[in-house]
């Protein structure tokens, strides 16, 4: 990565084990990590200016206050850096809570490290991309770039999770309804358990399909392209470019 060195991550983790592992494995892969303990200290240094940051990457609990609070204040204060979260809570409820806060990805620490420098990679891929239309898979007023995870509905950018970007690329090259657990393999992994019972997923994914129907609807309050195949799961239907 010719790029990696100039790039500096700031890791906030009360962990010191794995934050000390991780910071390892980030820094032989060629990044600048700026390591902290401590939520709060992360905070004063990140408003003062003392440390910069091209991305975030926090865990969830951790003493006296939250990845989630932490990231709520910086951006209170204008701080638009690109916040990534890896942390054990794998709820989509806490996923939805850090995308709201302008969190760009959330990831299972069960996932292994060359999966988290992927995505570290994309990231940072994508914070340089412009919106000119992303060569790759079109449908009607829909254009997906795999290797930029970009998205684009009628010319216009929707800022997608890459989880989110995976379950619409399966919607839209599976061309037939998709099972909620299809749906939610391609979030989470195959055969990943939530929620409560045998079928507890299917809210999950309930979840995630109304989340990405905001998005779209947010630049076009006409789109109507993911629809419900009631008690199966959900198809896109494919429409022409206005």
């Amino acid at each position: 990565m010719s790029n990696a060195a100039k790039t500096r991550l700031v890791l906030v983790d009360d962990d010191e084990l794995l934050r000390a592992v991780l910071a390892g494995n980030l820094t032989q892969a060629g990044y600048d990590v700026c390591q902290f303990t401590d939520p709060k200290v992360a905070l004063a240094s990140l408003r003062s200016g003392d440390v910069s940051a091209d991305l975030l990457i926090l865990d969830w609990r951790m003493p006296g206050m939250s990845g989630l609070e932490l990231l709520q204040l910086l951006r209170e204060a204008g701080n638009t850096t690109a916040a990534l979260f890896f942390t054990s809570h794998n709820d989509i409820l806490f996923e939805e809570a850090a995308l709201a806060f302008g969190a760009v990805d959330f990831i299972d620490k069960t996932r292994s490290f060359a999966i988290l420098q992927k995505r570290i990679e994309l990231i940072l891929t994508r914070a340089d991309q412009t919106s000119e239309p992303p060569a790759g898979i079109t449908s009607g007023a829909l254009a997906l770039d795999s290797a930029t995870h970009t998205a684009l509905w009628k010319g216009r950018r929707i800022d997608l999770t890459f989880g989110e970007f995976r379950v619409v690329s399966l919607l839209v090259e599976a061309g037939r309804d998709v099972t909620y657990r299809e749906i939610y393999d391609a979030l989470r992994g195959e055969n990943f358990v939530a929620g409560e019972g045998a079928e507890g997923y299917r809210a999950n994914v309930r979840a995630l399909i109304k989340r990405l129907r905001e998005k779209f609807v947010a630049v076009d309050a006409d789109f109507t392209a993911i629809a419900n195949y009631p008690g199966f799961g959900y198809r896109w239907q494919e429409s022409d470019p206005a």
